[in-house]
């Protein structure tokens, strides 16, 4: 798996998490401390994030993080 596929996939993941528990990009973004510019390019697999960002997002979803990682 390439770098940029693997980036996609995460943000996909991140998305499909997002979107089951009905929260929008924008209140992601605001939970996080981020720009909601930021939240889309994290989840169109634009950037490729940090760790402590990754755990932000965890934290808003109120997932593990390793959930990111499951196909």
């Amino acid at each position: 798996m390439t770098e940029a596929v693997f980036l996609i996939a995460l943000g996909k993941r991140i998305k499909k998490i997002r979107s089951q528990k009905n929260i929008t990009q924008f209140k992601l973004a605001a939970l996080c401390d981020f720009e909601k510019a930021s939240m889309s390019r994290i989840e169109s697999g634009k950037t490729n994030t940090t760790v402590l960002t990754l755990r932000k997002i965890s934290q808003a979803l109120e997932v593990p993080m390793s959930d990111f990682f499951i196909d």
